[in-house]
């Protein structure tokens, strides 16, 4: 997911128009005898500070804008309140998971490569974890509601981990289960002419929230199931 990095403007621009004027004063100042050179070295090293300190300024304001969106204990806001429906038609929300460590994965049943290979990782991991990994629950959020029925999830289910719990809902409920997680989805232009045979566009990123439901760690695509072991393990030590 793209983060828009903050376009607030830079409090030193203010130095360095101080230091061009200066500059200026230097270029204007008096060239003849002792007290002229005395004056132009005063103007010259009083600007060379100012564009230091501005320089630093712009420096420091830089590495701030490019920090990442967080809450008030630096915890990225990852995470919330949603509701939706589990593959056996159950009501389920983020309070059902209470307790347990949830990894968390948005996808759809009809993706060809992306969401299998990343559910296969996440059981790999599960299964290396043994008991450890009873902690835990994978969680596979569908972002095509249209398809993936509660009926049709719950047979998906069953070509991974046993403990997976799949959940759909309304296209609302959907899209503000995403939005809490940060997550981008879009329905693909299908090149077909059936409507129901199209692809969808989607982060693949899982998460790794807290019993507590806050986020604790997030796997990029591709980190295999061993690599996720050794970074829980890390956290559930």
């Amino acid at each position: 997911m793209a983060e828009t990095e903050n376009k607030d403007p830079a409090p030193g621009n203010d130095a360095e128009a101080d230091a061009k004027k200066s500059n200026a004063a230097a270029k204007t100042a008096p060239q003849g005898g002792a007290f002229g050179w005395i004056v132009l070295a005063v103007v010259l090293i009083g600007a060379g500070i100012l564009v230091y300190a501005g320089g630093a300024y712009l420096s420091g304001q830089k590495v701030a804008s490019g920090a990442k969106t967080t809450k008030s204990s630096g915890v990225p806001a990852i995470g919330g309140p949603f509701t939706l429906t589990d593959h056996n038609g159950n009501e389920v929300t983020e309070r059902s998971f209470r307790g347990k460590y949830m990894l968390v994965f948005f996808g759809y049943t009809f993706c060809p490569d992306v969401c299998p290979t990343t559910l296969t990782d996440v059981s790999t991991a599960l299964d290396i974890l043994g008991v450890e990994g009873e902690k835990i629950v994978p969680v596979f959020i569908s972002v095509d509601p249209a398809r993936d029925t509660p009926e049709h999830l719950k047979e998906y289910a069953t070509y991974f981990h046993p403990r997976l719990v799949a959940l759909t809902g309304t296209p609302k409920q959907v899209a503000a289960a995403a939005k809490a997680y940060r997550v981008y989805y879009a329905k693909a232009k299908s090149e077909g002419s059936d409507p129901n045979d199209y692809l969808m566009d989607h982060s693949s990123v899982i998460y790794l929230m807290g019993p507590d439901g806050k986020f604790q760690q997030h796997f990029s695509h591709g980190t295999d199931g061993e690599a996720m072991v050794k970074r829980i393990r890390e956290l559930l030590s």
